[in-house]
C-alpha cells in the first residue's frame, strides 16, 4: 500500500509541477499575441499612408520606374516564396497548415520554386514534402526583431540563393481571424507591374484635395516603394507571430484542461487507495482484538 500511494503522490506532484509550467507559457502567450496583434493595427494606418503616396505618383500618367524588383520577372527565372513558421513546438497544426497552402499554391506555378523559410519548424515540414528550402531565417523573438528580419529577406529575395533573378515573390503566413483562430493567406509582393500600379492609381483620395509631389518624382517613388515593401513583409511576419501565439496559447488551454482532468483522476485514486489501505488496518486491529477477547 505504502508504495502505491508514493506513486501515486509522485504523480500528483509532477502533474501540479507540470501545470504550472502550462498555465505560465499560456499568460506568455496570450501577453506576445497582445503586443504582436497591436503592431499589425499600428502598422494598418501607416500602410494606408504609403498606397495613398503610392497612388498620388501613378495617378498622373505613368511614372518613371526606378525599381529592378519587377525588371525582367515575368517571363524568366523561377518564382519566389516567403513561407512563415515557427521555431518552437507546442503550436498544433500551424507549421502544417501553413506549409500545406504553399505546397499546394507553388505546385501551380511552372518550374521548380525557390523557397525562404522562416523557422525550423515549417522548414522541415516544407523539406519532408520535397521541397527543401534556399534558406532558412529565425523567428523574431519581439516586434523589435521584425525590422532586422525584413531586410533579410528583401536582401535574400533580391539576390536569389544562387545569384539568379527570381520573376515572382510570394509571402505564406497565417493570419489571425478571431480569438485563437487563424487561416493561412498568400500575398503576392513582387512583381511591382503594371496591375499593381493600376490598382493603387484606383484608390480613391479620401478628400477633394489632391497633394502635390515636393521635389522629384522618382525619388518619392522609390522612397514610397521601399516603405510598400517593408510594411508588407513587416505585417505578414507580425501576423505570422501572433497566429502562432494563438495557437501556443489553444494548444496549452487543451492541456491545462487535461491535466486538470487527470489531476482530478490522480486525486480520486489516491483518496480510495488511502482509504482502502486505513479499511484493511482497522480490518487486521479488529480481527485481532475477536483473536484475543475469544474463549
Amino acid at each position: 500500500m505504502s508504495d502505491t500511494t508514493t506513486s501515486l503522490r509522485r504523480k500528483i506532484d509532477s502533474a501540479g509541477d507540470l501545470r504550472s509550467v502550462v498555465r505560465t507559457m499560456k499568460a506568455m502567450a496570450a501577453s506576445n499575441i497582445g503586443q504582436y496583434e497591436q503592431s499589425v493595427r499600428a502598422l494598418a494606418d501607416y500602410s494606408r499612408s504609403v498606397e495613398l503616396g503610392l497612388s498620388i505618383c501613378f495617378r498622373n500618367g505613368p511614372a518613371a520606374a526606378p525599381i529592378s524588383e519587377g525588371k525582367g520577372r515575368t517571363d524568366a527565372g523561377p518564382v519566389g516564396a516567403v513561407v512563415f513558421g515557427s521555431d518552437q513546438g507546442l503550436v498544433g497544426r500551424f507549421n502544417d497548415l501553413v506549409a500545406d497552402a504553399a505546397l499546394t499554391a507553388l505546385a501551380e506555378r511552372p518550374g521548380t520554386p525557390r523557397v525562404w523559410a522562416v523557422g525550423e519548424r515549417v522548414q522541415a515540414r516544407l523539406a519532408d514534402a520535397g521541397l527543401p528550402p534556399a534558406g532558412i531565417f529565425t523567428v523574431p523573438s519581439s516586434v523589435k526583431a521584425i525590422t532586422p528580419l525584413v531586410g533579410q529577406i528583401l536582401v535574400a529575395s533580391e539576390t536569389g540563393a544562387s545569384g539568379g533573378a527570381i520573376r515572382e515573390l510570394h509571402l505564406f503566413h497565417n493570419r489571425p481571424t478571431s480569438g485563437t483562430i487563424y487561416r493561412p493567406v498568400r500575398q503576392r509582393l513582387l512583381p511591382l507591374d503594371a496591375t499593381w500600379r493600376r490598382e493603387l492609381a484606383e484608390i480613391p483620395w479620401p478628400t477633394r484635395n489632391l497633394p502635390e509631389i515636393m521635389g522629384g518624382k522618382t525619388t518619392a517613388l522609390r522612397a514610397l516603394i521601399r516603405e510598400y515593401l517593408f510594411v508588407s513583409l513587416f505585417r505578414a511576419c507580425a501576423e505570422s507571430l501572433a497566429s502562432e501565439n494563438a495557437s501556443r496559447l489553444a494548444a496549452m488551454q487543451r492541456a491545462d484542461k487535461n491535466i486538470d482532468e487527470l489531476l482530478e483522476h490522480l486525486n480520486s485514486t489516491f483518496h480510495r487507495v488511502r482509504q482502502s489501505g486505513i479499511d484493511e488496518e482497522l480490518f487486521d486491529v479488529v480481527s485481532g482484538f475477536e483473536a484475543l477477547a475469544g474463549p
